[in-house]
């Protein structure tokens, strides 16, 4: 008789404690949020809704300027024949578009674009060679 004591004692404290585990989970959930946030200047924000397709230069505006304006690491500046028209001669428009949905040096798969396509991309390039071709 003892023991069948001790057993529905035991279930019962391990029933409360669970319980109790659940309740607090929401508690949990509040202490472990993020403390803050990554910003990438010039990068598009990641939650942004799309509002439809967006164009070259938007795509550029939003996650390529800053690296492509001033030419940072070696980045071929906007409409540069002289930066553009060695990459384009060596690799072609494909090439170039290969590199940059891989990464390439000190840029990143997919640039600074979280939520462009693969054909974003390569709208961003015609924007940016526009001209030099």
């Amino acid at each position: 008789m003892k023991i069948k004591q001790l057993v529905t004692l035991a279930v019962v404290a391990l029933t409360l404690f669970s319980v109790q585990a659940f309740e607090s989970n929401d508690d949990l959930k509040a202490r472990i949020q993020p403390v803050g946030s990554v910003h990438i200047a010039g990068a598009a924000a990641a939650g942004a809704a799309a509002s439809g397709p967006r164009s070259g230069e938007d795509i550029y505006k939003g996650a390529c300027a800053a690296c492509h304006t001033s030419g940072v690491l070696g980045a071929p500046k906007t409409q540069n024949a002289g930066d553009w028209g060695p990459r384009l001669a060596e690799k072609g428009k494909k090439g170039v578009w290969r590199n940059a949905i891989k990464g390439i040096n000190a840029m990143p798969p997919m640039g600074a674009c979280g939520n462009c396509s693969e054909d974003d991309i390569m709208a961003a390039i015609d924007f940016m060679t526009e001209g030099v071709e």
